[in-house]
């Protein structure tokens, strides 16, 4: 299920130091004059102000091409409504000192809310893209009453502790897979049915009173890469979710891709002769198929903390199950170079840091070994860690306040 669902902006690589910076700048938030494009205008100078530590109107009108007197009425009204404030004037240059500017990170917030088969994570988020709070739960198949009541528990602490003023949250951001309750994995009980159709927006509007967004799971952790990691380097680049299940998210040119039915990223449907007929990727490369195979073997692990504290003689299955899950791996990150050609292949979610790089590592040297028109380096995502959440959590300030491809659409009508 999507609601609401923005369009995406565009950021250049980063190379090094201020002109790397401006060089991002100047690509990547030209304004527009076009007819009532006012709106996109705002996004984009909000944007700039956001992506430097500290700017001014000069400076703006630099990066952005927009004249002075447009920078100056914008950032009045961007000031006028909170979102960005004076910081004190340059010191050391002729003349009278311009004023430096600075986004507000109590500007604006954003709540993230991430479904899982084996956890819920909520999320606050600022303008500055800082997490303020974070509260987590692990549990197995959530039923919907239960995320409800999760969300019912934990809000207010969540706020008061990310000192979020709810006046100021523009919205929230519900990350989840798709097919959540159809797809089988281990232990998944036949009430997990109820979560088939659900209408979000129904089930959560008591608890969560804002414009809910809801998207994948992993087009939300690559869309956080986007705007918060990874992304503001490489201009494509395709996302591996490791968590219960198995997804990918597909970046061209700095531009979430959904594909024809908004099913682009399936990787974990991709089948895996080499474990019978019938296996797909998923099978093997899941936190799920992990958990499953430690099970077998006598160690109880129901949560990624407990895959890396050192007890239970767990290591050798770990280290055969990375070994399969690289090998399940390479068919599927074969056609992803050969196909799409991106910068970098990122793995987040919820494999252990240590873990994700020893997959990491055994990926590279697979893919090392294979005849190529060029391959891709594997790397660890910036916004690993609680990444669907943090991405569900950006997609209000794209819906409200930053620029997107669909609002500068909307202008030009």
């Amino acid at each position: 299920m999507r609601l609401n669902l923005p369009g995406r902006d565009r950021r250049p690589p980063a190379t090094s130091g201020s002109e790397a910076r401006d060089a991002r700048l100047t690509l990547s938030l030209s304004g527009t004059n076009l007819e009532r494009a006012g709106d996109y205008n705002q996004r984009i100078v909000l944007q700039a102000i956001r992506l430097s530590e500290e700017t001014t109107r000069s400076e703006l009108a630099r990066v952005t091409g927009l004249t002075p007197p447009t920078i100056a009425n914008i950032t009045k009204r961007l000031e006028d409504l909170g979102l960005v404030k004076p910081a004190g004037r340059l010191q050391g240059r002729r003349g009278q000192p311009a004023m430096r500017i600075v986004i507000d990170p109590d500007g604006a917030f954003s709540i993230g809310l991430n479904i899982d088969r084996d956890h819920i994570t909520l999320v606050t988020l600022d303008l500055a893209g800082r997490i303020r709070s974070r509260q987590t739960r692990e549990i197995a198949f959530a039923l919907p009453e239960m995320v409800v009541g999760y969300v019912r528990e934990v809000l207010p602490e969540l706020l008061d502790e990310g000192g979020v003023d709810r006046r100021r949250i523009l919205g929230v951001g519900v990350a989840l897979p798709d097919d959540l309750g159809r797809i089988a994995l281990p232990h998944r009980p036949a009430a997990y049915d109820a979560w088939n159709g659900i209408d979000l927006g129904e089930l959560l509007g008591e608890v969560l009173p804002w414009p809910l967004h809801a998207d994948n799971d992993a087009a939300s952790a690559a869309l956080g890469e986007v705007h918060l990691g990874n992304g503001i380097a490489l201009p494509s680049f395709f996302y591996l979710l490791i968590s219960a299940g198995l997804g990918g998210g597909l970046v061209i040119d700095r531009s979430y891709v959904r594909g024809a039915d908004a099913r682009s990223g399936e990787i974990w449907a991709m089948p895996d002769p080499a474990r019978g007929a019938g296996a797909n990727v998923q099978d093997t490369v899941s936190l799920s198929a992990l958990y499953a195979r430690l099970e077998e073997a006598g160690h109880a692990v129901d949560r990624p903390e407990a895959l890396v504290d050192g007890s239970g003689g767990k290591d050798a299955i770990i280290g055969g199950w990375l070994d399969d899950a690289a090998d399940a791996l390479v068919q599927p990150l074969i056609a992803v170079n050969c196909l799409i050609n991106p910068a970098a292949i990122l793995i987040g979610g919820r494999l252990p840091g240590r873990l994700a790089d020893a997959l990491v590592e055994r990926l590279n040297a697979r893919m090392a070994e294979r005849q190529l028109p060029v391959v891709a380096p594997v790397r660890r995502a910036e916004t690993a860690d609680d990444a669907s959440a943090i991405g569900a959590a950006i997609i209000p300030f794209l819906d409200n306040v930053l620029p997107s491809e669909s609002i500068l659409m909307q202008a030009g009508r």
